[in-house]
């Protein structure tokens, strides 16, 4: 992903290429790419291919295709504010209310974050709205 002098926030990040093409075409599916561009602020937990690629094939198919519900999933790896590693991991343990208002289960365990047992394997990448958190698992809301 390049970014532009159009392009602004989260939206905007260059994350590494060929690694978030399934969840920026996610995104842009649910409307919700516009969003991340706005002035926030937001804390992304960002999901790999790798990730979306670990999902039944079948799972994720029927995913893409249904946007009421690909826009709960996608709006469950996004908080309204801006939460860096650091406090994560200073709190310990916490919940914290996603887009969708369901929240996640945040943990810090041997210096390490999880989100919803899903580990960050990159944190911190500033945006001028917020960061971004990348993971290694899609987190899936509660039915």
């Amino acid at each position: 992903m390049r970014t532009t002098d159009s392009m602004r926030g989260l939206a905007a990040i260059p994350l590494p290429a060929g690694t978030f093409r399934t969840l920026v075409a996610a995104m842009k599916a649910a409307d919700l790419w516009g969003a991340l561009q706005s002035r926030g602020p937001f804390t992304l937990f960002a999901p790999t291919d790798a990730a979306f690629a670990r999902l039944p094939k079948r799972a994720l198919e029927a995913l893409l295709a249904d946007k009421t519900r690909l826009s709960r999933v996608l709006g469950y790896h996004v908080l309204p504010r801006t939460v860096l590693a650091a406090q994560m991991v200073a709190a310990g343990r916490s919940r914290a209310p996603s887009l969708t208002g369901q929240e996640l289960d945040i943990e810090a365990r041997h210096g390490r974050v999880y989100v919803n047992g899903t580990r960050v394997v990159r944190a911190d990448i500033p945006a001028s709205n917020g960061v971004i958190h990348v993971i290694d698992a899609v987190v899936m809301p509660k039915a």
